[in-house]
């Protein structure tokens, strides 16, 4: 089992961690209706992806 020789100090330990932050998910507006929904998939509001319907939506 791997066992570290000296120990980190807290500086040097959560200057190794400055990168994993979290980040906000990207969100971009729907071409079609506008609406706010995640890159690379399909938009909530209006059902369409890339411009083309792929989700037709109830009409009453």
């Amino acid at each position: 089992m791997a066992v570290p020789r000296n120990r980190l100090s807290n500086a040097r330990k959560n200057s190794k961690r400055s990168h994993h932050a979290k980040v906000p998910k990207q969100l971009n507006a729907c071409p079609n209706c506008g609406l706010a929904h995640l890159s690379h998939s399909m938009c909530a509001g209006c059902g369409t992806y890339k411009n083309k319907v792929y989700v037709a939506q109830k009409t009453e």
